[in-house]
């Protein structure tokens, strides 16, 4: 029985790259945020605006010890998962936790190219203002997200081919 956890900031590809593992193994996967908005009728976007982040995290606690029943599965949690709670001492004793580290560049990079305004905490921001507000929540968070057993970085072939490396280790 094998659970990965993948980690990192938004938009460092966990379920990109989870997608891809899980079908190269041929396990489950599962996207923590869209799990929350399936179980509770309701996006990360109007959870946030409508409950706060506070009754979120909450939440997104339940999720996690629920999705951590199911095996042979790649978990892609919430980019602050690991940061609240005892969640991260807990993903590392129910599986594999694996820390996507990309720079705060590169975070600014791939959500200016993706939809990035149907994620809460960066909606209308751009340019230097987001890269200064990825670069200040990336300080706060790695010291969470170094805590994985693994961090790798580089490109998403090669972050699938070294994740699936690493479980076949296990």
């Amino acid at each position: 029985m094998k659970r990965v956890f993948l980690i990192g900031y938004m938009g460092s590809g966990k379920t990109t790259i989870g997608k891809l593992v899980a079908e190269k193994l041929g396990y489950g996967f599962v996207d923590m945020d869209a799990h929350i908005e399936e179980k509770y009728f309701n996006t990360i976007s109007n959870i946030f605006a409508e409950l706060g982040e506070e009754q979120f995290r909450l939440m997104e606690q339940r999720c996690l010890h629920e999705v951590s029943e199911f095996e042979d599965v790649i978990i892609s949690t919430g980019g602050g998962a690991p940061c609240f709670f005892d969640n991260m001492e807990y993903m590392k004793s129910q599986g594999l936790t694996i820390y996507l580290k990309l720079t705060a560049a590169e975070l600014t990079e791939r959500l200016e190219a993706s939809q990035a305004n149907k994620r809460p905490l960066i909606a209308g921001r751009s340019g230097e203002e987001l890269k200064k507000f990825i670069a200040d929540g990336l300080a706060k968070r790695e010291a969470f997200y170094l805590q994985a057993a693994y961090a790798l970085s580089g490109g998403i072939d090669e972050t699938v081919n070294e994740i699936c490396a690493l479980i076949s280790r296990q």
